[in-house]
């Protein structure tokens, strides 16, 4: 896909968001605080960043994109419809039964889901697989792959981050949504999570830290990433949780909660 400008590219986040707002309210469920979160890291991806053609998606030199956080996918629809891999009247169908775009990511339903994700801790491990095929076809692709931060609490995740070292996969790029919140309570209360960059680094792994809201910022980091040195590369994305919306930013209780009634036109009006 073609590069946008940064404010254009502002501006599809700010759609991709009230999009979130709408579905989930339609929907009656949905992950808001995590849909929010990532919305400016997925907007960098799928707008500048992504070798991806539209029209060829069966293309086997594109960039592979895992969503390993399989409970932000509503924010990867979202993403996706703006995007036009999928039409936006199908968000309507968020949720219902036999609908195109179902709680998780599943593969066979959807458009660019590499993986079905939602049990934690996969994505990883599939995206170093996909990298290491790159390496022996001889393609030049690359594989992102989100994550949350409290999924680093799976043991599989650091499995597979041992693997990407080992086989010394530069055309990984691993992004961790850093927003400090899980279901519960903030992960440094459930599972201590810190210091992180020096766990990555003591992995082998390139370690780079970014705003994670700052899409400018977000893209010039991944431009200049080396992707012919031999290590695997982490971005460590400062995030918050439910962003955009005053009453839903970095409250817990909002990785299942979704707005209702008059919080629905409330959430819109900031986010306008």
């Amino acid at each position: 896909m073609s590069s946008l400008p940064i404010s254009q590219i502002e501006q599809k986040a700010k759609n991709i968001r009230k999009n979130v707002i709408r579905m989930n309210s339609h929907a009656g469920q949905g992950h808001t605080g995590a849909d929010l979160s990532e919305v400016d890291i997925l907007v960098a991806l799928f707008f500048s960043v992504l070798k991806l053609d539209k029209n060829n998606l069966d293309d086997p030199g594109r960039d592979r994109f895992i969503l390993s956080k399989g409970h932000g996918i509503g924010g990867f629809y979202c993403t996706l419809a703006e995007a036009g891999f999928i039409d936006e009247s199908s968000l309507e169908t968020y949720l219902q039964f036999d609908s195109q775009l179902p709680g998780h990511p599943v593969r066979q339903k959807t458009p660019l889901i590499e993986l079905n994700t939602g049990a934690l801790g996969h994505g990883l491990s599939v995206g170093v697989g996909l990298a290491l095929s790159a390496k022996l076809s001889g393609r030049d692709f690359r594989v992102f792959v989100l994550t949350g931060d409290g999924e680093l609490q799976e043991g599989s995740v650091w499995e597979g981050a041992m693997s990407a070292a080992g086989f010394k996969v530069d055309n990984l790029i691993v992004i961790v949504d850093r927003n400090t919140l899980q279901l519960a309570d903030r992960t440094e209360k459930i599972m201590p999570l810190e210091p992180l960059e020096a766990k990555w680094e003591a992995f082998g792994f390139d370690v780079k830290s970014v705003d994670g809201h700052d899409i400018a910022e977000i893209i010039e980091t991944i431009a200049a990433l080396d992707l012919n040195g031999g290590q695997p590369h982490v971005i460590l994305a400062r995030t918050i949780k439910g962003k955009g919306v005053s009453f839903i930013e970095d409250r817990a209780a909002w990785h299942h909660k979704i707005p209702v009634d008059d919080q629905v036109m409330k959430a819109i009006r900031e986010l306008e």
